[in-house]
C-alpha cells in the first residue's frame, strides 16, 4: 500500500471509529508530448501516474457527505439534496457556481455536476470519507482532477470501470465542476486521462472529438517527472496572448483551428502576418505532427525516436512558443546529461512546474539522482523526481 493510501485508511479509523468499507482513487497525470495543442483542436499524449488521491470511505444512506482532507487537517460536509439540478445550485452560503472558494468546493462541485447527468442523478450516495493524496499540489500534475475523480468514484459506488463508468461523461462532469462551480478555466485532458487511463498505456487524445487511442508504454522504459520547485507565474494575459495569436493565424488561413493547417500553409504566410504570431502557430502545427509521430514510435517500441521528438518539443516550446523558463531549461539540460535519459522536455503550461523524461527503466534511480544533483548545482534550488510507470485510471473497490 502506498503511504497516502495508508494515511487515508488510518485517519478514517481514527476519525470515525471504524474501518472504512471502500477505497476510491483518482490519479495524477503527466503529458508526454502535445503542449498547447489542446485549444487548437490538436492531439495530446498523456498518461496516468501511479501517484493518486486516495479516498477511504463508508457509504451513508442519508445523502450527507462528510469529508476530511487529511493533508490539510480540515473537515467539511454538505448534503446532496441541496445540490439538485432543478434549482440554481449554491456553491456556498455566499456564492453561486463559478465563485466558489475553498477545498470542499471541488467535491461539492463534482456532486453538483454529476447531479445534472440523468444517468447518475439517482445513483449518487453520501459517505463518510478521508482524503489523502501523494500527487504534489501546484506542480502541474493535475492534483485537482485527481481529487475530482476520486470523489466521483466514491459518489457512484460501485461505479468503477466495467460497472457503468463512462470515462467521457465522468470527465465532462468533473471538468464542468471545475469550470462552472469553482470557476477555474481548465481543459478536459486532465479529467479525461484520469477517467480513461489503462495501466501500462499512454492515451492519444484527439482534442477535437475526444476519441481515445491507448498506446502501450514499453516495459523497458520509465517515466520520470522532474519538479523544478518553481510554480507558474503565468499571468492570464500570457496564456490569452498565445491563444489569440493562434486564432489570428487560423483566421488568416481560413481554417477553424490550427489542427487543420500544415507547415507549408504557414510558409505561405511569411511576411503577411505578424512574425511572432507565425512562430506561435508553427509550434502548434509541428507539435501536432510530433505528437502523432511519438504515439506511433511508442507503440512500436522505438524509444529513441520518442526521445528525439520530446527534445524537439522542448526546443519549440522554448524558442517558438516562449513558455519555458530558466528553471525548466536547467532541469531539461540536467536530465539530458544524466545516465539512461532517452529524452526530456518541459510539460504543462510552462513558466514553472515540471519537466518529464523518458528513461531506461534499469537506470531510473541513477538518472533521478544525477538529474537532481545537476539541477541543484546549476540553480542552487532543490528538486524532486517521481519515477512512475503508466498507471490505471480512477476507480473504487471494496475493502
Amino acid at each position: 500500500m502506498t503511504g497516502s493510501r495508508d494515511r487515508a485508511v488510518l485517519a478514517f479509523e481514527e476519525r470515525f471509529g471504524a474501518a472504512p468499507t471502500h477505497l476510491a482513487w483518482g490519479p495524477g497525470r503527466v503529458n508526454l508530448i502535445g503542449e498547447h495543442t489542446d485549444y487548437n483542436d490538436g492531439f495530446v499524449l498523456p498518461l496516468a501516474l501511479e501517484r493518486r488521491a486516495w479516498l477511504a470511505l463508508t457509504p451513508r444512506d442519508d445523502g450527507v457527505v462528510r469529508l476530511v482532507a487529511e493533508d490539510l487537517g480540515e473537515e467539511g460536509e454538505f448534503r446532496l439534496g441541496d445540490l439538485g439540478p432543478e434549482t440554481p445550485a449554491r456553491a456556498s452560503a455566499a456564492a453561486g457556481p463559478g465563485h466558489a472558494t475553498g477545498w470542499l468546493e471541488y467535491p461539492r462541485g463534482v456532486a453538483w455536476s454529476l447531479s445534472l447527468e440523468g444517468a447518475f442523478r439517482d445513483r449518487l450516495q453520501g459517505f463518510d470519507g478521508v482524503m489523502a493524496s501523494d500527487v504534489p499540489r501546484g506542480a502541474g500534475l493535475s492534483s485537482s482532477a485527481a481529487v475530482e475523480l476520486a470523489v466521483a468514484a466514491a459518489l457512484l459506488l460501485p461505479g468503477q470501470a466495467g460497472s457503468g463508468w463512462d470515462p467521457g461523461v465522468i470527465a465532462r462532469a468533473a471538468q464542468r465542476a471545475e469550470n462552472e462551480w469553482v470557476g477555474v478555466a481548465s481543459g478536459i485532458m486532465d479529467q479525461l486521462i484520469g477517467a480513461a487511463a489503462t495501466r501500462g498505456h499512454a492515451v492519444l487524445i484527439d482534442c477535437r472529438d475526444l476519441t481515445l487511442k491507448p498506446v502501450p508504454v514499453p516495459p523497458d522504459v520509465a517515466v520520470v517527472v522532474l519538479d523544478t520547485g518553481t510554480r507558474r507565474g503565468l499571468a492570464g494575459s500570457a496564456y490569452n496572448d498565445r491563444r489569440a495569436a493562434c486564432e489570428r493565424v487560423a483566421r488568416a488561413l481560413g481554417v477553424t483551428a490550427l489542427r487543420e493547417a500544415g507547415v507549408s500553409d504557414l510558409d505561405g504566410l511569411v511576411g503577411k502576418v505578424d512574425a511572432t504570431d507565425l512562430a506561435r502557430a508553427r509550434h502548434v502545427v509541428e507539435e501536432n505532427a510530433r505528437t502523432l509521430a511519438a504515439a506511433g514510435a511508442l507503440a512500436r517500441g522505438d524509444n529513441a525516436a520518442v526521445g528525439e521528438l520530446m527534445r524537439a518539443s522542448h526546443a519549440s516550446l522554448r524558442d517558438l512558443y516562449e513558455v519555458s523558463s530558466p528553471a525548466l531549461d536547467a532541469m531539461v539540460e540536467a536530465a539530458e546529461g544524466a545516465p539512461g535519459c532517452l529524452g526530456a522536455r518541459m510539460t504543462g503550461a510552462g513558466f514553472g512546474g515540471c519537466a518529464v523524461a523518458l528513461v531506461r527503466a534499469s537506470e531510473a534511480e541513477r538518472f533521478s539522482a544525477a538529474t537532481r544533483a545537476g539541477y541543484e548545482r546549476g540553480t542552487g534550488r532543490a528538486a524532486q523526481a517521481y519515477v512512475s510507470a503508466a498507471g490505471p485510471g480512477a476507480g473504487s473497490a471494496a475493502l
